[in-house]
């Protein structure tokens, strides 16, 4: 062993005898007292430096605060302080990522990730955001920083949260600085990351490139089918005018960067680690009623979004209330918040309610640029040599030097490419011409998310939620509308390009201006309904409009089939609709791959005695995914081995099919084909077909299930194999089992499917494991507000064995809520704190 292995065999050894140690501490000294300091007051007065006047902070049963302020100064410093008080660690670890900070935090190991995200340069554009914000919203993100440092100045250590103990062994001089207005808005930009992967799309696609024809690779990514439902059914008369579709062949596209193709291999391939991160099954849910047909005569309005699963929560739930409530201080809102973030994002006011789905709009373009080969800082644009834009970047390394980065931009972007090892060690100047690939992002550009917040949550009508809209540029997402007085509607906002050529799906040349942006869809051409004749709108990541919109927002649409079920079921309850059909409706585990499947399996599976047990088990099924449902167990394994099956012989095992949505319509189409090449074992000398490889996988199947769960069929039980555990965003996959075992919770048995209602995804190439889940679930009743419920998992605190860091697992898993209390006599009966002037 070097003397470098034994150096690094020491530091391990250390930070191994530092947990030991702190675990036999937190035995010998009382481990209530030691995880204990961090846990917030919740009752008694406490002095908050830069309060005009006190603030009553009211938590119920499950934890949630209520904050009742007289101005909104107050309201949104006592917000800061009350979220720094619940969720800190979270907080610091989230402006350390979006700021492509995180080796400060973690060291080397974080270094390439931070170049990564250096390159993006979220925190360059969030400081640029700052100065063009409207002043009350610069003064609400003040206020907020004001109560975050508030908290800080009084806590340090383990008396902020447990993490800080495990950092102090890898990083014993770390300690968190004061927040920052810009740390809110770097936020909006992880977000617009996790909700949109276009770019991740277009490298899979020219990378498969490689290995199969167009034809093969657009069979692999079908558009979305004629049959399935739209969120505006129709297009009106506004939205038909003045069309500005563009979409280019892709065969043109291709053709023209067809030289580069051999140089970019590699850097996709690496840049696909990055881009190809994002958890697929991300999207959400929502509808509305109209009271023509809800049992209260007033709207009833659902949402359950649909994020990675992860401890803490990456809600926040929380009331803001002014007292008395005027044009001084027009808050009274409450929902879901994301910690760090001032006002409630999805909730109601005293007037109106609201929800949000990810449109997932094409908003991200690769462009392959040409270096001139005599100086890799020019770029050609039309013929001639132009200068990038360099920024440097020095990272800060816990225990190693810090690292310098440079940064390289053209007219479209970030060069996203340099980050990585395989255009590094090729000198440009050695090649006949070398490419780069930069990022067109509309994250990329200052945006006005934040200041659309505080708008929303004191929208008084249609007219107000609408206005406030217009500044919900990134990320894109569709909301939904109702109010007290019975309206309801949907807006889609956003900023989307317009191309001038070409459709988003292929990386396009750089150096010509045929495919430039020529603008964004004008907010009036945006999709939007009000009081739609059908009575309901319901939205499931589907396309808002059919092919007569003039615009292309994206061709990767989910493809539908949640839209389907809640529109079907919708459609079903022909009497008054209640809160129970609603809570139905969101536990709702209908399996639309298996509607289409089984009956193929059936004609397909053999004959004999042996396979009576296995077709029974499948004839009875309604295609429900409980729990302990036993055919729901033996078709996602069978659905498991079949695209095993399928793809695995012509795929490389990066582009596995991992069972989304997109796959079950790409086997939903080739079921149509029984001959199809795809079909066909290449492993095999034998030409196979679809009835060969259906037989082969379900036979797979039993196999896997007699061996994992044994050879009775009655036992085999889908929560067996489909389990969440919630582990810490941060420290929960550090490799350190006693670290891991203190603050992650599971594993947890649940029902449902990637594409069903109740949308609770797993990862067919990894396991049956939960990756992305229902983050929350909302109810709202505009008929009585009080009368609203909600659930998010796993719990309101961020502090590990605090009594709500997981309380709210089991009513999760479970479809059951808690009330959204409203009326503050309601609430009254819950802790008290006062958070007063000094």
């Amino acid at each position: 062993m070097n003397s470098k292995s034994r150096k690094k065999w020491a530091k391990l050894l250390q930070t191994i005898a530092l947990i030991l140690m702190l675990l036999a501490l937190m035995a010998t000294t009382g481990a209530t007292y030691i995880v204990g300091r961090s846990w917030p007051q919740t009752t008694g007065t406490i002095p908050i430096p830069g309060l005009l006047q006190p603030v009553t902070v009211l938590r119920d049963r499950w934890g949630v605060p209520h904050l009742y302020a007289r101005n909104t100064h107050d309201l949104f410093l006592a917000q800061g302080y009350v979220q720094a008080q619940d969720r800190f660690w979270q907080m610091d670890f989230w402006r350390h990522a979006g700021a492509g900070r995180l080796s400060e935090l973690f060291g080397q190991s974080q270094l390439a990730t931070d170049q990564f995200l250096r390159t993006l340069g979220w925190a360059r554009v969030a400081a640029q955001e700052l100065q063009q914000l409207e002043p009350d919203t610069i003064t609400n993100l003040q206020a907020y920083a004001a109560g975050v440092n508030a908290y800080l100045a009084d806590h340090q250590g383990i008396a902020l949260s447990l993490e800080y103990a495990f950092l102090k062994l890898l990083n014993p001089g770390y300690q968190p600085e004061p927040w920052q207005p810009v740390h809110t808005l770097t936020w909006g930009k992880v977000m617009a990351w996790d909700l949109g992967d276009n770019a991740a799309e277009e490298i899979e696609r020219l990378t498969l490139l490689k290995t199969l024809t167009l034809a093969q690779v657009e069979e692999l990514f079908p558009p979305y089918p004629a049959t399935q439902p739209v969120i505006l059914p129709g297009v009106s008369d506004h939205l038909r005018r003045s069309p500005e579709r563009s979409e280019g062949e892709s065969s043109q596209v291709l053709a023209t960067i067809a030289p580069t193709l051999d140089f970019l291999g590699s850097q996709l391939q690496a840049l696909q680690v990055h881009l190809g991160t994002i958890t697929p099954g991300l999207g959400s849910n929502n509808w509305v009623i109209s009271g023509k047909r809800t049992a209260t005569g007033k709207p009833l309005l659902a949402n359950d979004p649909h994020l990675d699963s992860q401890l803490p929560s990456i809600w926040h739930e929380i009331g803001l209330h002014c007292t008395p409530q005027g044009p001084d201080c027009p808050y009274n809102v409450t929902g879901f918040s994301f910690p760090g973030m001032f006002g409630v994002i999805i909730g109601h006011n005293d007037r109106i309610a609201w929800g949000v789905t990810n449109v997932g709009p094409d908003v991200q373009d690769l462009y392959i640029e040409k270096l001139n080969p005599q100086d890799p800082n020019q770029y050609e644009v039309n013929g001639q040599w132009v200068n990038m834009d360099l920024v440097s970047e020095t990272i800060q390394v816990a225990g190693a030097a810090p690292v310098t980065q440079m940064v390289r931009y053209t007219r479209h972007g970030p060069i996203v490419s340099d980050t990585y090892k395989p255009l590094q060690e090729v000198d440009p100047r050695s090649l006949p011409q070398p490419y780069a690939i930069a990022l067109h992002w509309t994250a990329l550009e200052p945006a006005h998310l934040i200041q659309a917040i505080a708008k929303l949550d004191r929208a008084r009508n249609w007219e107000e939620f609408r206005l406030a809209l217009r500044d919900f540029d990134v990320p894109a997402q569709n909301f939904i509308y109702a109010d007290v007085e019975g309206n309801i509607g949907y807006q889609m906002p956003g900023r989307m390009p317009i191309r001038a050529q070409g459709d988003g799906r292929y990386p396009v040349p750089g150096w010509t201006d045929a495919y430039e942006w020529k603008g964004t869809i004008p907010f009036e051409k945006l999709p939007f309904s009000l009081n739609p004749d059908r009575g309901y709108i319901a939205t499931a990541n589907n396309p808002a409009t059919g092919p007569d919109y003039p615009y292309l927002i994206t061709h990767d649409w989910d493809f539908g089939y949640r839209a389907e079920r809640i529109n079907q079921i919708l459609e079903s309850l022909s009497s008054p609709i209640t809160l129970d059909d609603i809570r139905r409706m969101q536990g709702d585990n209908f399996n639309a791959n298996a509607k289409t499947l089984v009956p193929v399996l059936l004609q397909v599976m053999p004959q004999g005695q042996e396979w009576a047990e296995i077709r029974s088990l499948l004839q009875g099924w309604n295609n429900q995914v409980d729990l302990n449902n036993a055919p729901a167990t033996l078709f996602n394994v069978f659905w498991k081995h079949l695209l095993a099956a399928t793809f695995h012989d012509e795929l490389p095992e990066a582009y596995w099919p991992e069972g989304s949505d997109r796959w079950l319509e790409v086997v939903h189409n080739l079921i149509q084909q029984p001959q199809s090449p795809w079909w066909d074992d290449k492993a095999t000398p034998a030409i196979e077909d679809r009835d060969q490889i259906l037989r082969q996988a379900l036979t797979d199947a039993i196999a896997e299930l007699k061996q994992t769960l044994g050879p009775d069929s009655d036992r085999w039980r889908w929560g067996q194999l489909h389990k969440v555990t919630f582990r810490n965003q941060s420290l929960g996959k550090s490799g350190v089992a006693p670290i891991e075992a203190l603050l992650n919770r599971g594993p947890y048995p649940v029902g449902g499917d990637s594409d069903a209602v109740n949308a609770t995804h797993w990862n067919a190439v990894e396991s049956y494991e939960v990756t992305a889940l229902p983050s929350m679930r909302m109810i709202i009743d505009l008929a009585n507000l009080g009368n609203s419920l909600a659930m998010h998992a796993p719990g309101q605190s961020g502090h590990a064995f605090h009594p709500h860091y997981a309380d709210l697992v089991e009513p999760w898993r479970t479809i059951e809520y808690h009330p959204m209390l409203w009326e503050r006599t309601a609430i009254e009966t819950g802790d008290r704190l006062t958070l007063t002037p000094p």
